[in-house]
């Protein structure tokens, strides 16, 4: 049996087109996945993102366990509110998962995790928090709505008491804190400004439809996937897992090495496939003709064999887009085989929109 969040009702009563995603009873659209992503692009959008896991950890040690927990360093949150995208790994250098810290004080950070990867996340953070005395709590009590677009930050303020509202536009790109009975982060997974909103499960409804009364569309994950792979974002159990490591799929930025002393699970790993050189790397594909790019299509390169990780047609660009994983070195004129042609296909940096603004087409 399917999961369901408190919106579910609501989505059907909108005629959302519902489908199974990682266990969960989903929307996919409500009616056009490409109107819902321009309105994102262009105005304001919200999803609910409620089957993400909120994570409260606790205790004076939490921030010396999440320094081993995390291959990002934890230590670059200095103010309150501040917050970090990381990779969560195994002792192979394998991607458990890739998640958001918010630093709140020493005795208080908020993990955000994915849905699909739920139970293994939290057995893997209370397997190691046990010996840092950090107690972990899975905030269910919780539901969660990104509201996301150039007008996603004016609309959610005008529902708030004045108070908060300047509280909410206050916060700075990646920072996140308790606004009135909300959780309000100027975080997302769509390339554009806007807030996830972690709200208690029996406002949920009541938020949601108060947004939809301001003017904010509401969107399924059709558009959120096609908005995060337009905007360079992974997707987890597509472009990354627990066999690869951050430095292979495009996140070697959030691996920090320094200072040398922290031995963070799967530092010696990392260091290893350094050592030993990266065979493979993910790059972007744009094509130019007709067609779409898939999951799972053969990608032919110079240098061998590749894959297309996440692949579809953008609704910004017009032409299809992927993302890849082909080999280290010399590519050459790059080829992808949709179903036995060969077609052209221009590599680029990974990331194609940000902020409605096309980066290259």
């Amino acid at each position: 049996m399917s999961l369901k969040t408190t919106l579910n009702p609501r989505h059907r009563e909108l005629a959302a087109k519902m489908v199974d995603f990682g266990g969960w009873d989903m929307p996919i659209h409500y009616g056009s996945q490409i109107e819902e992503h321009h309105a994102v692009r262009r105005d304001a959008g919200m999803f609910d993102v409620s089957h993400m896991t909120v994570v409260d950890l606790s205790g004076p040690r939490t921030r010396e366990f999440l320094k081993v927990l995390l291959a990002n360093n934890v230590d670059r949150l200095k103010e309150s509110g501040r917050a970090l995208y990381s990779a969560m790994l195994n002792g192979q250098g394998g991607v458990i998962d890739d998640l958001i810290v918010y630093f709140q004080d020493e005795n208080w950070f908020r993990l955000v995790v994915n849905a699909a990867t739920r139970d293994k996340d939290l057995a893997w953070i209370n397997l190691q928090a046990a010996a840092f005395s950090v107690a972990v709590t899975e905030r269910a009590d919780q539901a969660m709505i990104a509201v996301q677009g150039p007008q996603a930050r004016a609309k959610l303020a005008s529902l708030l008491p004045s108070e908060h509202a300047q509280m909410a536009l206050a916060l700075k790109r990646f920072e996140g804190r308790p606004v009135g009975e909300l959780f309000i982060g100027r975080t997302g997974y769509t390339g554009e400004d806007g807030f996830e909103i972690i709200v208690p499960q029996t406002q949920v409804l009541s938020l949601w439809n108060r947004l939809l009364e301001a003017g904010v569309r509401p969107c399924g994950l059709g558009a959120r996937d096609t908005l995060r792979l337009e905007a360079g974002m992974n997707l987890y159990g597509q472009d990354m897992d627990e066999n690869t490591s951050p430095l292979e799929c495009g996140l070697a930025w959030t691996v920090v090495l320094d200072p040398p002393e922290r031995d963070f699970i799967g530092r010696a790993a990392l260091e290893q496939l350094k050592a030993s050189g990266i065979k493979r790397q993910l790059v972007g594909l744009i094509m130019d003709d007709k067609g779409v790019l898939r999951h799972d299509q053969r990608v032919l390169t110079d240098a061998g064999e590749g894959v297309v990780l996440s692949g579809t047609f953008s609704p910004s660009i017009g032409k299809a887009i992927a993302f890849a994983s082909v080999p280290t070195g010399e590519l050459g004129q790059v080829r992808v085989d949709i179903r036995g042609k060969e077609m052209p296909v221009r590599v680029v940096k990974p990331s194609f929109v940000r902020e409605g603004k096309v980066l290259t087409a």
